[in-house]
């Protein structure tokens, strides 16, 4: 039997990079999945196709991250196409590099909002749903822990929110017997970071183990983290960087 048969997860921002690897991971190990996207159409369509052609249960949900109303409504599709929900992971994030002093007041919302506020919503209404045994899962960075260089302030603000979060909804879960984590990627080969980009060899110099991880490197931290194997870790982070943070 797989570890997560027949467990119904929902995945922010899954049609692209380590979203995708997640969704696919989590419906390889037997999970139904839902996942959510806001532009990315034919990646999500395609993603569908490839697991529902494996034999795997899986949706797509048109959703804002940005937008209240959308998350809302991802979770209560969720759970009327699958009857229940087991594991929230709070993937979608978004990046705005630039000097301190040149963002927008606009700017800031727009970051806190898909970074930060978004996490929070979605998981007040996967409460509503998940019992004893559920996860919420958030994937941060490892630049909550380390401003790794300039222009990075708001999204490291946004990040390192989330170590608090995952402190405090714990505490408050844990009676209900529900785990909540936070995984902290750093350099990892996606369309957004690629590991053959002009900043790459300097992201690489600063790890112990000098290659970006893989996509899939994350799901399967994910994966165990949503597994019964995971049951007793709750209120804490891993942080898969190579080595970036030590």
């Amino acid at each position: 039997m797989k570890k997560l048969e027949n467990k119904v997860a929902l995945v922010t921002g899954g049609s692209r990079g380590i979203g995708a690897a997640i969704v696919r991971r989590l419906a390889a190990e037997g999970a139904h999945v839902a996942f959510t996207y806001a532009r990315s159409v034919e990646k999500a369509n395609a993603l569908v196709a490839e697991i529902t052609g494996a034999g795997g249960r899986v949706i797509a949900i048109g959703a804002d991250s940005a937008n209240t109303g959308e998350i809302i409504n991802a979770v209560n599709e969720t759970v009327a196409e699958f009857g229940r929900l087991d594991v929230l992971v709070n993937n979608a994030a978004i990046f705005l590099g630039k000097d301190f002093y040149e963002h927008t007041e606009e700017e800031y919302d727009q970051i806190m909002t898909v970074n930060v506020k978004a996490v929070y919503i979605a998981a007040r209404e996967a409460v509503k749903h998940l019992k004893a045994g559920g996860r919420i899962i958030t994937i941060g960075s490892n630049m909550g822990d380390n401003a790794i260089g300039q222009q990075m302030t708001l999204y490291t603000m946004s990040k390192s929110s989330l170590q608090g979060f995952t402190r405090g909804l714990a505490r408050d879960l844990g009676p209900k017997g529900i785990s909540v984590t936070l995984v902290q990627p750093g350099p990892t080969d996606t369309d957004m970071n690629p590991a053959d980009s002009g900043h790459a060899d300097y992201l690489r110099s600063r790890m112990a183990l000098p290659q970006y991880a893989a996509a899939a490197d994350v799901a399967g931290v994910v994966s165990f983290l949503a597994s019964d194997e995971a049951g007793h870790i709750t209120g804490s982070w891993v942080t898969i960087d190579g080595g970036f943070n030590a």
